[in-house]
């Protein structure tokens, strides 16, 4: 693992992610698989989530992000499209777009918080 100071936060280069994800962002810090330590857009993607986490606080983070994952399972869509339907997932997301590069796939691993 390596930890290093990647603009207002921290990269956490083969750090701790879920299965099935690239990446997760708790706080100020930022863990990523080594193999999309360099993806331009995870990383803007990460960054919002950093700004998030900044601008909410933890615990209305969680709770906003948590909430609306739960609330899109129990209305029935399954754990990919209830993800992509949190609103900090898709504020996230679009922060990544707007840097106009296309998303690798839409499957496979995917950021997560």
């Amino acid at each position: 693992m390596r930890l290093q100071r990647h603009q207002d936060h921290w990269l956490l280069v083969g750090g701790p992610v879920p299965p099935g994800s690239a990446a997760i962002t708790i706080g100020s810090v930022v863990s990523v698989r080594r193999r999309y330590a360099a993806d331009a857009r995870l990383l803007c993607h990460e960054a919002e989530h950093v700004r998030q986490w900044r601008e909410l606080g933890k615990v209305m983070f969680l709770r906003q992000y948590l909430g609306a994952y739960l609330r899109w399972r129990r209305h029935g869509f399954g754990h990919q499209a209830a993800y992509r339907l949190i609103p900090l997932e898709v504020a996230a997301e679009a922060a990544a777009e707007r840097l106009g590069v296309a998303d690798p796939g839409g499957g496979g691993e995917q950021p997560l918080l």
